[in-house]
């Protein structure tokens, strides 16, 4: 059946991610009363640089600090995987 849904390529200036300390992380949520359904773990890295500044600003009132940054990742190794 037809969806009639498309998919678009756009061009990203590159990809903004949260640093903690300088140093990449991951952000994982769990429920400490239940081991169901498991952790969940959060996007960290966003190509809007809005949505990355918006978790920032979030993780440093959460924990009360100003270590979380953003960083603009604009090359990188490429790896294949294995």
């Amino acid at each position: 059946p037809k969806t009639y849904k498309s998919e678009e390529v756009l061009d990203a200036t590159g990809i903004y991610a949260v640093f903690h300390d300088g140093k990449p992380i991951n952000l994982r949520t769990l429920n400490s009363l239940v081991s169901y359904p498991g952790p969940k773990y959060r996007k960290v890295s966003f190509s809007n640089p809005g949505h990355a500044f918006n978790l920032c600003t979030k993780l440093n009132n959460m924990f009360k600090t100003d270590k979380f940054t953003v960083v603009l990742l604009v090359s990188g190794q490429q790896i294949d995987e294995k």
